[in-house]
């Protein structure tokens, strides 16, 4: 009994950061039931010293080795503590740009961020099939309901989309689940007898398990073909909303779809082709992602687009199924929390004074809103992945690692969705700079709008700005830490 509680004990140690998001968590709804004149501004600074704090504690524990909390459920390791850095920064950033006009929204709103990032950090460190399950539904409740931020019809009919494809997409996992459950008789992915019990098994039940599991984390970074939800989720949700979950819940995904893939194939000893249905999956989203950006006239929809093939980008750095290319996806994963935010933060800015965001709106309002216009610019710039920014460099990388894993096994799909991805490099600057192209080329509109943005927003912007020039400069500081990251047990 004694050894249990020192147990417990060791594997609350553990999870400090978790536990300080969820003592925030619970003191704004303490908060939200106090009547006081500065209750919003109480409220966001508190969930903010909650996530700096969660970051310092990450880094001060930082793992050198692999640790295991609650019997297995999770393990602690750089892969994982990065992941929850990344995590906490967007909730940081995603709590920055909340500026609500309706303040009795604000406790509900910083509560489903929390919730959501909680449950982000969680899926990163799971090892076992019920946390993984967890983990996501608290991610995918929070996210369903901030995704009706907007208390509208249209936002309303956003949210349950979201909501019914979700609630598919669960389903689908948790049948798939149950299958390698059976097949493996463990729910411990990453245990010896998960992998020793399915290399003796040839069975096709493997495969439909595997692919119904990648289903639900599929539709968490909204791949192709679980991406149907994000262009309406996008279009109605609020701004901030919408690039917190573009960001947060993806990321998430892929850390757990880089967990399970290793898992799956087995050390390569799986009798099925994983990589090639990486292969195919990044090469379908970033062919849909970008081909239906291409005929969007609204900004956010546009960029929901631009989202599914970001999301095979991601992906690209998992299909090498080596250290280096799961290195450079970080690295990737990293710039693209920075540069979404970014573009969305700028967006917001105009949203507030524009209304709808349709791209020929922007008319010649590069000269009347200038920081703004400029973070835009800088942003859509980064993600279509050209230089002076850090998403060139991040491109740069994945592609890398693609090439030299072409190089080592010559196969067919590796080098199509190299030839593939790069062209669509190309084609992605016909609509990232489409936004750039309204703002400081074509003439003025008739009504000039003066748009001040408070200097909060302008820091922000400048901030993010910085820092992906400084990626593009000197890269290797962060990749340094990164290539610390290693899965060796």
């Amino acid at each position: 009994m004694s050894d249990q509680l020192q147990h417990i004990y060791e594997s609350i140690s553990l999870l400090i950061p978790e536990f300080i998001v969820s003592i925030s968590l619970l003191i704004t709804v303490l908060l939200s039931l106090v009547s006081a004149t500065n209750k919003y501004y109480l409220l966001k600074i508190s969930a903010l010293l909650a996530y700096g704090i969660s970051i310092f504690a990450i880094i001060y524990q930082m793992p050198e080795t692999p640790l295991v909390a609650f019997g297995g459920m999770l393990r602690i390791d750089r892969f994982s503590s990065y992941f929850k850095i990344l995590f906490l920064i967007g909730g940081i950033l995603g709590t920055w740009m909340y500026e609500s006009k309706e303040k009795n929204s604000t406790a509900e709103y910083l509560l489903l961020i929390q919730a959501a990032t909680l449950g982000s950090c969680l899926l990163s460190s799971s090892m076992n099939f019920i946390m993984v399950l967890l983990s996501l539904e608290l991610i995918s409740l929070s996210s369903y309901l901030l995704a009706g931020f907007s208390f509208n019809k249209q936002s309303s009919e956003g949210s349950l989309k979201y909501f019914l494809f979700g609630t598919v997409s669960t389903a689908c996992m948790i049948y798939g689940l149950s299958i390698l459950y059976g097949l493996a008789g463990t729910l411990d992915f990453s245990s010896e007898q998960f992998v020793k019990n399915l290399t003796t098994i040839s069975s096709p039940l493997l495969l439909i398990g595997g692919v119904l599991t990648l289903a639900g984390l599929l539709f968490k970074i909204s791949a192709v073909p679980f991406h149907l939800w994000a262009p309406d989720v996008y279009e109605s949700a609020p701004t901030p909303v919408v690039a917190f979950i573009s960001v947060v819940p993806k990321l998430a995904g892929v850390a757990m779809i880089a967990k399970f893939t290793l898992a799956i194939n087995l050390f390569g000893q799986s009798g099925y082709n994983w990589q090639m249905i990486l292969a195919v999956l990044s090469i379908l989203s970033i062919l849909i992602g970008n081909l239906s950006a291409l005929s969007q006239k609204n900004a956010k929809r546009m960029l929901a687009y631009s989202s599914i093939a970001q999301a095979g980008f991601l992906l690209i750095g998992l299909v090498s199924f080596n250290l280096d290319g799961i290195h450079f996806m970080i690295f990737y994963s990293s710039v693209f929390l920075v540069m979404n935010f970014l573009v969305f933060h700028a967006l917001n800015q105009f949203e507030n004074h524009l209304g709808q965001l349709l791209i020929t709106s922007f008319t010649g309002l590069g000269t009347s809103a200038i920081i703004p216009s400029l973070a835009a610019l800088v942003g859509l710039v980064s993600l279509t992945g050209l230089p002076p920014t850090a998403g060139f460099i991040a491109k740069l990388f994945i592609f890398g690692s693609l090439w030299e894993s072409y190089q080592q096994n010559s196969e067919w799909y590796l080098l199509s969705l190299f030839v593939i991805g790069l062209l669509n490099t190309v084609v992605s600057l016909f609509f990232y700079l489409k936004i750039p192209y309204y703002l400081f080329i074509k003439s003025k509109s008739a009504h000039d709008i003066t748009i001040k943005i408070n200097a909060t927003g302008n820091l922000l912007s400048l901030i993010l700005v910085m820092v992906l020039f400084y990626l593009f400069i000197n890269p290797s500081g962060l990749m340094g830490w990164i290539n610390k990251i290693t899965f060796v047990q």
